[in-house]
């Protein structure tokens, strides 16, 4: 199993930050909350910083875990550790993917998210988990 971390990136607007995959990736048009493989050694919260400023310029202060999620899309299970954080320097520059949009509540639930994204979208707005 692959660990994977991702980012719940908070505005101070209450809004998350959404990202696309671009054509040619796997689960191109998907959305997404970047971030990316955690590396030997690496705690999930080095791995989210390293990976933030990889794929979007910016330097993020992690803040809270929630639940894991274990999925498979065919390739081998990942097990995507998401964590909520707060930019503290930088703006975002979609350098991973095609797309990125700040999303308020109503616009995240219409978006199409990757398969292991919705159980983690759905904590965050409170829905219990399935």
């Amino acid at each position: 199993m692959i660990d994977v971390v991702a980012g719940l990136i908070e505005d101070d607007h209450g809004r998350l930050l959404a990202c696309r995959r671009p054509p040619g990736k796997h689960l191109a048009g998907k959305w997404e909350f970047p971030g990316g493989k955690i590396e030997p050694g690496e705690s999930p919260a080095a791995a989210l910083v390293r990976e933030l400023r990889e794929e979007l310029g910016i330097t993020v202060e992690p803040h809270t875990p929630l639940t894991p999620v274990v999925h498979d899309y065919g390739r081998g299970a990942i097990r995507l550790i998401p964590i909520s954080c707060r930019i503290v320097e930088g703006l975002p520059h979609p350098h991973e993917h095609d797309r990125i949009e700040w999303c308020d509540r109503g616009q995240l639930a219409g978006l199409d998210l990757a398969e292991a994204d919705r159980p983690i979208l759905a904590e965050w707005l409170g829905f219990p988990q399935k």
